[in-house]
């Protein structure tokens, strides 16, 4: 089996055997990570270019890696510093970087729907890598291949997102994929946070932190989106930190086989104390290694479907 598409723009154009695809691909991958050589030959010939139009450590830093790692050729694109600071519009910009022969397209930007506007319009395959509040398949991606890593099937398991799920496009496609998969999604935050209609997507919905995580075999915590609200949707930090913030104590509500999640960057003292932060049921920073074995794998998929197209 192979993906449909070469392009990866949202967590809903996979099915179910498509996001098993990737997570099977990225296990191959993901001991190549655990080489003293940690670089194949696989993309060699590939030109990736990676357009970012908002700020990254963690997605843009992975995804650089698992070019190096499949030795693709790269072209970083800043926004800070391109021909859009003198009008240029976004798709004139994409355009000349195609005529470059580019082969893919990962793309960042602040607008819900910009890389489907992206792949409408260029021959690249284009990877969604974060587009305003709408999706971060990816990320989602590399979440469910690190609850596959504790847990042996998705069917049944209890997952409770919790924090600023209004603005964050992590949480939508979290909750697509997981439910595709056979999981249980509940969010919870301030009513302010939650976004209307977040139930049409399976998910159940809490303002009350302590119902909401009782029993959940994974806590997966989102800090709050102050870059992207505007407006006060909380009283204070305090009074959010008091009432949805996780400290060890929250932790006894969980499943006994819990563990705990968190996209990055993380607000210690906000939605998550040092302590939880650096407990040993928290998979934070194996999040992140399993980010460029899952983009690693989306790469190759990719690829290997471009390749087909040109014979």
């Amino acid at each position: 089996m192979s993906l449909k598409s070469k392009n990866l723009l949202g967590i809903e154009q996979l099915s179910k055997g498509e996001i098993f695809e990737i997570l099977n691909a990225a296990t191959s991958f993901r001991k190549i990570l655990d080489r003293p050589i940690k670089k194949v030959p696989t993309l060699r010939g590939i030109t990736v270019a990676n357009l970012f139009f908002e700020d990254s450590t963690r997605t843009r830093t992975s995804f650089e890696l698992a070019e190096k790692r499949l030795s693709a050729e790269t072209v970083n694109f800043s926004a800070s510093t391109s021909s859009l600071k003198k009008g240029e519009s976004l798709r004139d910009t994409v355009e000349n970087i195609e005529a470059m022969q580019v082969d893919i397209v990962v793309m960042r930007h602040s607008a819900p729907g910009a890389p489907n506007f992206l792949a409408r319009r260029i021959k690249s395959a284009v990877i969604n890598a974060g587009d305003g509040c709408h999706e971060h398949p990816t990320q989602a991606l590399l979440d469910v291949y690190t609850m596959r890593e504790y847990f042996p099937t998705f069917e049944g398991l209890r997952v409770v997102i919790v924090g600023d799920i209004k603005h964050s496009r992590v949480a939508g496609s979290d909750i697509r994929a997981l439910k595709k998969l056979g999981a249980s999604v509940a969010v919870c935050g301030p009513r302010t946070l939650l976004p209307i209609g977040i139930e049409k997507l399976g998910a159940e919905v809490y303002s009350d932190l302590n119902k909401a995580i009782k029993g959940a075999n994974v806590l997966y915590l989102l800090r709050l989106q102050l870059e992207r609200q505007h407006g006060g949707y909380i009283p204070s930090l305090r009074e959010y930190t008091q009432l949805y913030g996780i400290d060890v104590d929250k932790l006894k509500l969980l499943s006994d086989d819990y563990i705990v999640m968190h996209p990055g960057p993380m607000n210690r003292g906000v939605e998550i104390t040092q302590e939880v932060a650096d407990h040993e049921r928290a998979v934070i920073l194996e999040q992140v290694t399993n980010g460029v074995a899952v983009r690693m794998a989306i790469l190759y998929l990719s690829a290997s479907l471009i390749r087909d197209l040109e014979k």
